[in-house]
């Protein structure tokens, strides 16, 4: 492969590394709510949570743009206060496969801590411990498996998106070029070879992180 083509697929691994780490408290934490808890709103949540997944990526994608512009509500705040912006940068890139790929984080955690017998964590109860000594103690470790398989698989998802990507990050190589849009300005500009070569790179790394999901899911507790 090209120098060019390694900068793209190690930027887009970072990208996507970086966007599941930054999701992954709050994806945790919140399919922990929506197994183990009832609150008012609930529905709406589970609801605008499932959105990404069902509404078009470019759609997602604008909302984005609106939301993190310059003049959009937060976008404005987030370069008054801290200096930075978001749209058409690479932090643009995080947000976009964040957003992304965040339902598919939580609805894996959400089955594995539904699968934790809540029997088990009001015995540690009995014992003495507290709430947060359960969780860390008994609830967490027994859904570990499932947690890590949503974070690989959320991780993969981030590799390829491209909908949400193109608007609010557009594609500025060197910059904001991921291998999904790589792959799409290749082909619209005829070098058909380069393409394949990134398809290929996205197949193996894709085919690799939904294995090890597979994988994690699958595999019988020590």
């Amino acid at each position: 492969m090209s120098a060019e083509a390694w900068q793209i697929t190690w930027f887009t691994v970072g990208v996507a590394a970086l966007s599941t780490l930054a999701i992954l408290p709050f994806g945790v934490a919140l399919a922990w709510l929506l197994a183990r808890r009832d609150w008012p709103g609930k529905s709406l949540v589970e609801t605008v949570v499932a959105l990404p997944l069902v509404i078009p990526p470019v759609a997602t994608g604008l909302l984005l743009l609106k939301l993190l512009g310059r003049r959009g509500l937060l976008g404005g705040w987030l370069e008054r206060t801290f200096g930075w912006e978001i749209v058409f940068t690479w932090r643009g890139v995080v947000v976009a496969t964040a957003v992304m790929s965040f339902p598919l984080l939580v609805r894996t955690a959400r089955v594995a801590f539904e699968g934790v017998s809540p029997r088990l964590e009001n015995v540690a109860r009995t014992l003495g411990a507290g709430p947060w000594r359960v969780f860390a103690t008994v609830t967490l470790p027994l859904a570990a498996r499932g947690l890590v398989a949503g974070a690989v698989l959320a991780f993969a998802r981030a590799l390829g998106e491209f909908g949400a990507t193109i608007m609010v990050a557009g594609f500025i190589p060197g910059q904001t070029a991921t291998l999904a849009l790589s792959i799409y300005h290749l082909v619209q500009l005829g070098r058909d070879t380069e393409a394949l070569t990134l398809l290929g790179v996205s197949v193996v790394i894709a085919f690799g992180a939904v294995w090890l999901s597979e994988w994690f899911l699958r595999r019988r507790p020590a």
